[in-house]
């Protein structure tokens, strides 16, 4: 399994950024997909996740009402689309693939991750 995360970048507060995840077409299509975040000195932490089974999400409530998480089966991609950031948004983004059909919210759930991508929100 491969995750090849991007579209990080310098963006103002409430300013916007989509992320994507590149991956295969068994991965999206059998992996509960989430994106996760580390800012520094801190821990990773659940944002985002999207049940392959079902295509139901879940958030966390620091983005609810900002973030959407979706995925396109045909392009084999994950996106994470972000609104109004902030600048406590600012952190290492990063994509991950978990065998369960729920949406964990633990890092240990989930098996595979990619590189991470850099997103930093200005005030």
């Amino acid at each position: 399994v491969q995750l090849q995360a991007s579209g990080g970048g310098l963006v103002q507060a409430g300013g916007s950024l989509r992320l994507s995840c590149a991956t295969d077409e068994r991965t999206i299509r059998i992996y509960t997909m989430g994106w996760f975040r580390q800012a520094p000195g801190k821990e990773r932490d659940f944002v985002a996740g999207i049940s392959y089974r079902d295509g139901r999400t879940n958030y966390a409530d620091s983005v609810k009402g900002r973030f959407t998480i979706s995925r396109d089966k045909a392009k084999n991609e994950v996106y994470l689309n972000m609104n109004s950031l902030k600048p406590e948004d600012t952190a290492v983004y990063y994509c991950a693939a978990s065998p369960f059909h729920y949406i964990p919210t633990r890092v240990y759930a989930y098996d595979y991750w990619g590189q991470g991508t850099l997103v930093t929100v200005s005030s």
